[in-house]
């Protein structure tokens, strides 16, 4: 699961251009796919990351607030867009970095780990949210700009929170409710999955 938790991080390492399928959505309907995991509240003011014709991450709209939002990559197996608060970034864009020179998930952790441990890498010592869901290819409607069958996933990074600390189980709890991943870790996080899939209708004047 934590694969799943942090594939925006893998995102970037391609480099391809956009498929154009009935499922694409156009550009603007893409940023508000992006900014959607996120609450209602939250999106206007979120900084907005896609990629671009050669596959590259970049900033397509900046933000106001401390969100940052990821769209889909299109080249992904499937439709994945996430927000995460700006704490979170130095984290996310330095597994980026580190699986763009093909390093492996298992020493990128390694790597993160120590530099964590060392202070060369800053992880917000406060529960930090990241907003999350996933979709298959074939269930995006590019023309009516919805999304179906989308798997809300969210995250809670505690950085080294263990059972004893916040009482919560290290298993998995059958209705989705919060449940404890690499307690200890740095990147301990709460899981949050609610069960029931949703159909998400993006909205854009563009």
């Amino acid at each position: 699961m934590h694969r799943i938790a942090v594939s925006l991080m893998v995102a970037c390492v391609a480099r391809a251009g956009f498929a154009q399928s009935p499922h694409a959505l156009s550009p603007a309907l893409r940023i508000e796919a992006a900014v959607s995991p996120a609450p209602v509240a939250l999106r206007a003011g979120a900084t907005v990351l896609d990629f671009d014709s050669t596959g590259a991450l970049v900033t397509v709209r900046p933000g106001t607030n401390t969100l940052i939002c990821l769209g889909d990559n299109p080249v992904g197996k499937s439709f994945h867009v996430a927000c995460y608060d700006r704490e979170l970034d130095p984290f996310m864009a330095r597994g980026r970095a580190l699986r763009g020179q093909h390093v492996s998930s298992e020493e990128t952790d390694s790597i993160r780990a120590r530099e964590i441990r060392s202070g060369q890498l800053a992880m917000p010592r406060h529960p930090t949210a990241l907003y999350q869901y996933f979709a298959s290819r074939d269930s995006v409607d590019g023309a009516a700009g919805v999304i179906h069958g989308a798997q809300y996933l969210y995250l809670v990074y505690m950085p080294f929170a263990t059972t004893e600390t916040t009482g919560f189980p290290v298993q998995p709890l059958n209705d989705g409710g919060p449940w404890l991943m690499y307690p200890g870790k740095p990147w301990a996080h709460l899981m949050i999955g609610p069960p029931q899939a949703q159909t998400v209708r993006l909205k854009s004047s563009g």
